[in-house]
């Protein structure tokens, strides 16, 4: 286990349960996003404090409504309920990953994904979202069919200031994503670090 990971990890029920921080207070009229960034050698260990947290959270602060989307279950869902699973699984197999990528690239644009996503954590009546804190997990599992700075960037506008934490294996800089500490992508400054 890393401690100094752990030691981070358990500051995190402390600053997500503030008022402030629910309410998006002190932001300046920014976006309430986060990003817990960590190793990605230490997926394991941030997989199993997600369930902790999940747990205590639903115990000790059952008023609060918590939703968590793993974005590989999202994305299995999604393209299943699309009928594109079984499909993509052969066109890999007899294209390779080249092919399925550009063939998936139109379903999973997030002009398409991103209120797929929304929707899963809307109330379906009035369309008036009921999670006052929304965890990300699983990018690392998704790419490179979905990219996280994508997905930040079309959520912002579809979630209002409903306060988001990506968990994110790899390097946040408060200006850049680095996916796995190798593999950079485009500039999101929208978000703040949860934790340094």
């Amino acid at each position: 286990m890393n401690q100094q990971l752990q030691d981070r990890l358990n500051q995190i029920p402390e600053k997500i349960l503030r008022n402030d921080f629910l309410e998006g207070k002190g932001l300046g009229g920014d976006i309430n996003f986060w990003v817990f960034d960590y190793a990605p050698d230490a997926e394991l260990q941030v997989r199993e404090y997600l369930e902790f947290l999940k747990g205590m959270l639903t115990k000790k602060h059952s008023h609060l409504k918590l939703c968590h989307i793993n974005l590989l279950q999202c994305l299995h869902d999604y393209l299943q309920e699309r009928g594109f699973v079984d499909k993509a699984i052969s066109m890999q197999k007899q294209k390779g990953n080249e092919a399925l990528m550009k063939a998936l690239s139109g379903p999973l644009h997030m002009d398409k994904f991103a209120p797929y996503i929304v929707n899963k954590l809307f109330d379906s009546g009035d369309k008036a979202c009921e999670c006052d804190l929304i965890l990300v997990s699983g990018v690392g599992s998704v790419w490179p069919l979905l990219r996280a700075h994508d997905l930040l960037n079309s959520l912002h506008s579809l979630l209002g200031h409903k306060p988001l934490v990506l968990f994110y294996p790899g390097h946040y800089s408060g200006q850049t994503l680095q996916l796995f500490n190798k593999i950079p992508s485009n500039n999101y400054y929208r978000a703040f670090t949860l934790i340094p």
